[in-house]
């Protein structure tokens, strides 16, 4: 039975799983792959370039190993980025390409490197001035009428990006970078427009990115100091408080736990329980913002 297109939330993000981080080898991977799906983490967010080329077919290796895992995770990938490194000899300079042929050989390479036949989500990495949204929208027709790719997203687009390219295919996801301290998406209409067109936001470094290990970030001890004493009023941790701040956005944030720890992981988990008020909620943000609402 193949497991259900919808999402978990939280994401396990793999950028550091290979050799941008952690460095598993596979059976690394297989093992993490297996304390997510214990702790109900379903969804795994990739993109072509992690690992200079190499973290997809790593993170393949492991399904290889064990195939009927493929039948109980998402796999979300991400192109558009032409990163030159070893693995790429031909790319003179990092630059976007989101031409058709570019999408249709990067999915295709996906599928090879995770040994499937599909992706349940290809995002578009970054907005490209160069963007060409009918050809695009003809790229992910063609892909989905072949079973290659069953939702498509963007990720980092502004609302006039989105717009322009949902005109010609429809987008189900845009992956942003959302978090205490970074905010914008709050304000700038990011948020707003995926409300307003049923486009699911999803937050990558939801928690700044480890930024909180850094007590020089300008809003380091106001963030630590209302973290802490909301989590004791909720009897829980400050991780958990501060995915909970995203969790209670009407737009239906899923964050993106770009961790290698499964205690994060279980930590965003368990935030899903937590129903902040909407004074703790705006505490939180003015500990951030550092300013009084008008």
């Amino acid at each position: 039975m193949l497991a259900s297109n919808k999402l978990s939330s939280p994401i396990a993000g793999c950028m550091r799983w290979g050799v941008w981080g952690a460095g598993f080898d596979t059976s690394d991977y297989r093992a993490m792959i297996e304390l997510c799906l214990e702790a109900g983490i379903t969804s795994f967010d990739h993109a072509d370039i992690y690992g200079n080329y190499t973290t997809e077919a790593e993170f393949g290796e492991a399904l290889k190993e064990a195939p009927s895992l493929r039948q109980e995770i998402q796999i979300i990938t991400k192109c558009g980025i032409q990163l030159p490194c070893a693995n790429r000899p031909s790319f003179k300079i990092k630059s976007y390409n989101t031409s058709a042929a570019h999408i249709i050989e990067s999915v295709n390479q996906s599928l090879i490197n995770f040994g499937t036949d599909y992706i349940d989500v290809l995002l578009l990495h970054r907005p490209d001035p160069l963007l060409n949204p009918h050809e695009i929208a003809k790229a992910i027709d063609e892909l989905k009428q072949a079973g290659k790719i069953l939702q498509f997203g963007v990720s980092n687009f502004m609302p006039q990006h989105t717009n322009s390219l949902k005109r010609y295919t429809t987008i189900d996801y845009n992956q942003l970078e959302i978090s205490i301290i970074h905010l914008s998406p709050f304000t700038n209409g990011c948020l707003d427009n995926s409300i307003k067109h049923q486009i699911t936001p999803m937050a990558w470094a939801p928690l700044g990115g480890g930024i909180f290990t850094d007590e020089g970030h300008p809003s380091f001890r106001s963030i630590i100091a209302t973290a802490s004493s909301i989590a004791k009023e909720y009897n829980t941790g400050i991780n958990q408080i501060l995915i909970a701040f995203l969790l209670a956005h009407p737009a239906g944030i899923i964050p993106v736990m770009g961790t290698t720890k499964i205690d994060r992981l279980s930590q965003a988990k368990a935030a899903a329980d937590i129903k902040l008020s909407r004074e703790d909620w705006y505490s939180l943000y003015l500990a951030s913002n550092g300013e009084e609402l008008a």
